[in-house]
């Protein structure tokens, strides 16, 4: 059988997604819980990898298993497995057709970001902190420029693995709700660290620093040494995938869920 889960996890409690030897990853924990209730050792694919400190609220992946069990019990069952920053929100049954990671149409983040003189002490960890107030205005005027296909070396990680900088972005969207500014981003794939570079940019022209034409300027240029410093993990959230509709997945093969807290 092939089992396709939705997976919800709080960063900061772990060490990235992907497993490392150490074991504190999000991977790492799901993998053992799952051993438990199948009673045989299973191995995740993901659509994506987030990195320590970034969370997720629709994170998807599969795993193989002789095990036949009901869905409560890859649900309910593993979560009785796992610590507190992670859950398993729903599990379906795939044919074996299905791939979490090859098979994802689009991927969807959203930074969260609070400005204001005094960083946040209960959304710590969970939210990102400028010290000034920014013009969501000029962010937004800034961002509409991301859409499009584009070459986004500017917004690239010196590590980054990936084969082509160009990626389709579908949505790049900057407005306030309460007291965060939220930043949300649709694309057919995102480069190593491209989101947290792209709220890097978008905070210089924010603050006044830059004016909104400088992200179009940095995606001509394609140089990540003319771009802003990457910005902290702390408010990045992966929260959509799209597959193709033939899945039984939850909403058709297009899962999102965005985070739920504001700030007044």
């Amino acid at each position: 059988m092939r089992i396709a889960l939705g997976i919800e996890y709080a960063g900061n409690a772990f060490e990235g997604w992907q497993s490392q030897p150490h074991g504190r990853t999000v991977q790492d924990a799901v993998e053992r819980a799952l051993g438990i209730i199948a009673g045989e050792s299973v191995r995740l694919h993901a659509a994506g990898r987030t990195d320590t400190g970034v969370h997720a609220t629709a994170q998807v992946a599969h795993f193989d298993t002789g095990a036949r069990r009901p869905a409560t019990a890859w649900v309910r069952g593993t979560n009785n497995g796992l610590p507190a920053g992670v859950a398993v929100r729903w599990a379906v049954e795939v044919d074996e057709g299905f791939h979490a990671r090859y098979l994802a149409c689009e991927r969807s983040y959203r930074y969260l970001l609070h400005d204001a003189p005094v960083r946040p002490a209960v959304l710590a960890g969970r939210v990102g902190w400028f010290h000034l107030p920014l013009d969501v205005e000029r962010m937004a005027i800034a961002a509409a420029q991301l859409v499009g296909e584009h070459d986004f070396s500017s917004f690239r990680a010196a590590p980054c693995q990936a084969k082509t900088p160009v990626r389709i972005m579908h949505e790049a969207r900057v407005a306030r709700e309460g007291g965060i500014v939220a930043f949300d981003f649709r694309a057919n794939g995102f480069l190593h660290h491209m989101v947290r570079n792209l709220v890097g940019a978008l905070v210089s022209v924010g603050k006044g620093e830059r004016l909104p034409q400088w992200i179009g300027e940095l995606l001509v240029c394609r140089e990540r040494a003319r771009g802003a410093p990457t910005f902290a993990p702390d408010g990045l959230y992966f929260c959509g995938v799209s597959y193709p509709p033939r899945w039984s997945l939850p909403e058709g093969g297009r899962i999102m869920t965005r985070p739920y807290f504001v700030m007044a």
